[in-house]
């Protein structure tokens, strides 16, 4: 795999495979929650403590159709007394308390892309915007064993220097363990000032034993677009992530492309995690004719239909583009109209499948909600959410970083196809 997540402030948000770069990163992505259990007894007590009987029946509340839901403060508040005076141990303080009400109580809805983010890691979300993080320069996800796995170490950066390969798992930072931590806080404990120093604790697969590296963190930088000629006059673009300027970006790399009259075109959207909504639409809008890009629903059922418009410069050119588990959201609404219209052939794996919407609130004490309110479908009417988008070729990710996108297998294929087509 290449590069999976990094942090972009958007309405579309990939918080879903937690894939992101410790150089910062974030949409397209998911939060994940910490893992965790209830144990309960085997038996209920028919008698309190105090030998008498226990109160009423416990009932619970019904809410009128469409009324907003609230919480029971009272036996919330019942709960908070008791513990107070009778539980054997430390209580947190009342923010810690607060945040864990608000994340257990989101855990009911069963949909890990609506959540709560705490200041420290939101601070981390709204810093990552700029484009430039200091972190070791690495890219990853969360796995639902509650595993943090290195995707891609990025080329040139500490992380690869420091000997990192994609498939480790990072088990602890500095000594202490992050195996069932969300992303973001595991995140928040290996990113960190350039210059500083990190320990992490790595168990490589086919490897018995852990063993730890200590990587000096830097300023990293990640392009947002990248782009060259390949060996047979074949265009290749990779675009990052859907920030502000991205379509903009592409259009002025492919001008410049088009330029040396190349046969085919390569647009590489492995590991990008999304990003703005707009720019998904623009993007897609400059390689497609008129017609629908997506479709989004609400819980209501209510319908909003994007389009693409005649007259830009990517149209005709025939082009691949190149999808795998880390391409998510806007991704994937570029790539399901790119191949349900019939522009583009799909070659790689199957894409994440984040086809929601979020839409972030900031809050009073510097946290961040972010809501579920919508889904994509593609313009045949597939749904992308937990589905993603199949390629129209399987071909496997590589098992190490290509040196250069000529050495890379899926590319290899991607060539192929635009050479003879099939």
């Amino acid at each position: 795999m290449r590069k999976t997540l990094y942090i972009v402030v958007a309405v579309i948000a990939l918080v879903g495979m937690a894939v992101l770069s410790f150089g910062g990163g974030f949409v397209a992505g998911r939060y994940s929650t910490t893992l965790g259990g209830h144990s309960t007894p085997t038996e209920t007590p028919a008698e309190t403590p105090s030998g008498e009987t226990g109160g009423e029946e416990a009932t619970t509340p019904t809410r009128e159709p469409g009324a907003p839901p609230r919480l029971d403060t009272a036996l919330v508040n019942e709960v908070l007394d008791i513990l107070a005076d009778e539980y054997y141990g430390d209580i947190p303080d009342d923010k810690t308390l607060t945040y864990g009400a608000i994340n257990g109580m989101l855990a009911t809805l069963g949909d890990p892309y609506t959540a709560f983010v705490e200041p420290n890691i939101a601070r981390i979300l709204n810093e990552d915007t700029s484009g430039q993080f200091e972190g070791i320069g690495a890219t990853v996800r969360m796995r639902e064993d509650g595993y943090l796995e290195i995707v891609r170490p990025l080329p040139g950066q500490p992380a690869e220097a420091a000997g990192l390969k994609s498939g480790d798992l990072v088990i602890s930072v500095d000594g202490e363990s992050i195996v069932g931590k969300s992303l973001f806080e595991a995140i928040s404990l290996i990113r960190g000032p350039a210059g500083t120093d990190v320990t992490l604790e790595i168990a490589r697969p086919g490897e018995r034993d852990t063993f730890e590296v200590t990587i000096t963190r830097a300023r990293i930088e990640i392009p947002v677009v990248e782009y060259q000629m390949l060996d047979g006059d074949i265009a290749y673009i990779h675009l990052t992530e859907f920030d502000a300027n991205a379509a903009d970006r592409v259009r002025d790399a492919l001008k410049e492309l088009l330029a040396q009259h190349p046969k085919g075109l390569i647009f590489d959207l492995r590991d990008d995690p999304g990003g703005l909504l707009s720019q998904a639409i623009e993007v897609a809008d400059i390689f497609l004719d008129k017609g629908v890009v997506a479709i989004e629903r609400d819980s209501a059922g209510h319908e909003q239909v994007f389009y693409s418009y005649d007259g830009d410069i990517g149209e005709e050119i025939p082009m691949v583009v190149l999808v795998n588990g880390g391409s998510a959201s806007a991704s994937e609404i570029v790539s399901g109209a790119l191949k349900d219209r019939g522009r583009a052939v799909l070659i790689g794996t199957r894409t994440l499948g984040k086809g929601s919407v979020q839409l972030p609130h900031q809050l009073s004490d510097g946290s961040q909600f972010r809501v579920t309110i919508a889904r994509w479908f593609t313009p045949n009417d597939e749904t992308i959410h937990e589905t993603g988008i199949e390629p129209d070729i399987e071909v496997p990710d590589p098992e190490e970083p290509p040196a250069t996108p000529m050495d890379d297998p899926q590319v290899q294929r991607a060539t192929q196809y635009l050479r003879e087509g099939k």
